[in-house]
């Protein structure tokens, strides 16, 4: 583990711009459509009972939205879901504060609001050290080696933690006997626990310890239209039409002064037939322009005889003429051979791949950032999206196909990911809505939405008496129109000072602030700190300080007014000390901020920067989000069950599902059961 864990330090400056994912109450949303045909009262095949053989099934679908649920049905592209919806219980499901993937599904988990299971926001820091990392995980080095030559050998493995709290509702499950199976439920890496099935999906890193870090091989540099992010280009050049050039993999941690290992390989292309050839490995693969290849396998060599990882790739001919462009993905981790604790039984992603293949295994296989900074076109990041979710409803198959009993939970990102991405071409407010656009991609939710659809029919096969189906998203979408430029507007009403006015703006990782004058600061999606002494690595504020400080700076953030729309960029300013448990104290944020809709931090101001305008207009391409206040983005809550509690929150499925098995709440969990057994 250890040759991955620089990967997993620097990934923080990349990974946050545009992530959102990752709380504090129980929030009332708005139900903009609850009045017409959902929260069905008096469906007479609601069931009540349970059996014996009672068996659930949850299809966990990220980011599904209940009013563009709504639209599709009544279009007709989502059939099965309509019957469902009239014949069964529907409603919007409560989210998290705030509403980031990673604490909606942590509370999921746990049945807990985010102040127990200790999970606030999609990045956290030291407050010691200042230093940032991620809010699910965390890996550290072995600190035991011993040197040999020009090795260094780790006499005790590294070990990458979960920082989520709170035990999850299948242990309590599995203490009762009951089987489960969990496939990709987020927040869930590494895989520790022995309770059920699993493999981990949203926050699994690839084999470089990033969350998905592209390369793209070009002889012409591609042009860009944002700062590159998340991927690194690798420039052929060759007087012939051979390019030998070298695949980058993790870092070599057995070596005294470790260095990047390297795959050496060759790239030929034939101008005439529009294909290449790539020698890789001792193996030969031929592809035409605008092809994709078969996973391939990396065998990276670290320490002669025994020290090699692998990893797995696929490569995409973007152009053969006139200038050779190959994108490749994110080096994966091998699931015949995972080099990383990504499930249980140690030996279940070898299983998967004997019957599916090899697949994605990291956590966000869309590739959201080629498109962002330009490599992908909006064709190109449609097609590989597609091809996430085909392998996606493969692996469902096969473990659909085995579920008799006990509890089946199955993940589906594509829906959340292409949201953000895509949202904005159906979407004619939006700065970024091209009407000439092709009707494939304005209609590319449509697609994702009716393919849930079909899902939604196959796993209706399987639903008899005994079964209770639910189908659930951790939260809605909402425009993403303006950036509301966090950092500078603390700086420009004096909550962060700077020592500089005139080069704050181009600053990277809060350089020229002036802790020693510095009341509270912005890291992270929805989260401000105050610089509190004796937490804080340069604190300034006294708690007694520090508590007039956060009211006024309550008001004065819901009193922030855009002087373009005459609307408020935030609808509420949480007090995240009412909700976070002690245990939590030097993480949580102090403040969590509720966006309106259409508005969120900017990229920038997640980690550090000053961008110069406190708005501005959202010009990259992820342009739909969810990190806003919870009552604008809602989840969806369908289910063969009668419902007896009116607004269910996210929190009430661990207790509820424990309940169709007759074990009682745990004291530790804050949700409640919603069904009437």
């Amino acid at each position: 583990m250890d040759n991955f864990n620089k990967g997993r330090r620097n990934f923080l400056k990349s990974e946050i711009i545009g992530r959102c994912m990752l709380g504090a109450s129980s929030i009332p949303f708005k139900k903009s459509f609850a009045d017409t045909n959902n929260e069905n009262d008096n469906k007479k095949n609601l069931r009540k009972t349970t059996s014996k053989k009672e068996k659930v099934i949850i299809l966990g679908i990220d980011g599904m939205d209940p009013n563009l649920l709504k639209q599709f049905t009544q279009e007709g592209v989502m059939p099965t879901f309509k019957e469902y919806i009239e014949k069964n219980y529907f409603s919007p499901l409560g989210t998290t504060v705030p509403p980031q993937s990673p604490v909606a599904w942590a509370s999921f988990i746990t049945g807990m609001y985010p102040g127990k299971h200790g999970i606030f926001d999609f990045v956290h820091r030291e407050a010691s050290s200042f230093s940032p990392f991620l809010s699910t995980s965390k890996s550290t080095d072995s600190g035991t080696n011993l040197k040999i030559g020009n090795y260094n050998i780790p006499l005790k493995s590294g070990k990458v933690e979960l920082l989520r709290r709170g035990t999850p509702f299948w242990k309590y499950l599995k203490d009762n006997g009951i089987y489960s199976t969990m496939f990709r439920v987020p927040a869930n890496f590494p895989v520790a626990d022995k309770d059920t099935t699993t493999i981990s999906g949203m926050g699994t890193p690839d084999l470089l310890g990033s969350y998905g870090t592209f390369t793209v091989f070009a002889e012409k540099e591609p042009k860009l239209i944002s700062e590159l992010s998340g991927g690194r280009i690798v420039k052929l050049s060759s007087p012939t039409y051979t390019f030998k050039t070298k695949i980058e993999g993790p870092v070599n941690s057995f070596k005294v002064k470790s260095e990047v290992s390297k795959i050496d390989f060759t790239i030929d292309k034939d101008v005439e037939n529009k294909i290449v050839r790539i020698n890789l490995q001792g193996n030969e693969y031929v592809l035409e322009e605008g092809e994709w290849s078969p996973w391939i396998q990396l065998n990276f060599e670290l320490f002669p005889i025994i020290g090699s990882v692998k990893g797995i790739v696929r490569f995409y001919v973007q152009k053969v003429q006139p200038d050779l462009q190959i994108y490749m993905t994110p080096i994966n981790v091998d699931p015949e051979e995972p080099t990383l604790p990504l499930c249980y039984p140690k030996d279940y992603s070898k299983e998967l791949y004997k019957h599916v293949g090899r697949f994605y295994t990291q956590g966000f296989p869309e590739d959201t950032k080629a498109l962002s900074t330009g490599v992908f076109t909006y064709d190109e990041f449609f097609d590989q999206g597609k091809k996430v979710l085909e392998e996606n409803l493969e692996l469902f198959d096969y473990e659909f196909n085995k579920f008799k009993d006990g509890v089946f939970f199955f993940y589906f990102t594509s829906i959340d990911q292409n949201s953000h991405m895509l949202l904005h071409l159906m979407d004619e407010k939006h700065n970024l809505y091209d009407p000439k656009a092709k009707e494939e991609l304005k209609n590319s939710m449509r697609y994702y939405y009716s393919e849930m659809d079909k899902v939604l029919k196959k796993t209706l096969s399987k639903v008899d008496k005994d079964t209770t189906l639910i189908v659930m998203s951790d939260h809605g979408f909402a425009p993403f129109y303006k950036e509301f430029n966090l950092s500078t507007w603390l700086v420009e009403n004096g909550y962060t000072e700077v020592t500089d006015k005139e080069k704050y703006y181009d600053s990277e990782y809060y350089d020229y602030v002036d802790w020693s004058k510095t009341q509270a600061y912005a890291m992270g999606i929805n989260s401000i700190y105050l610089n509190l002494k004796g937490r804080e690595k340069n604190g300034s504020l006294s708690e007694s300080e520090a508590k007039k400080v956060k009211e006024k700076l309550i008001k004065d953030l819901e009193s922030v007014v855009d002087p373009q729309t005459k609307l408020h960029p935030i609808t509420k300013a949480y007090d995240a000390t009412d909700y976070f448990h002690s245990d939590f104290k030097d993480i949580a944020p102090d403040i969590i901020v509720g966006y309106n809709s259409g508005y969120r931090i900017s990229d920038g101001a997640c980690l550090g920067k000053f961008p110069k305008e406190i708005f501005a207009i959202r010009t990259n391409k992820w342009a739909a989000d969810h990190c806003m206040d919870p009552s604008h983005v809602p989840g969806v809550f369908l289910t063969n069950r009668e419902v007896v509690k009116k607004s269910p929150h996210i929190v009430d499925l661990a207790p509820s599902i424990l309940k169709l098995y007759g074990i009682e709440t745990p004291k530790d969990m804050d949700g409640e059961n919603i069904f009437n057994v």
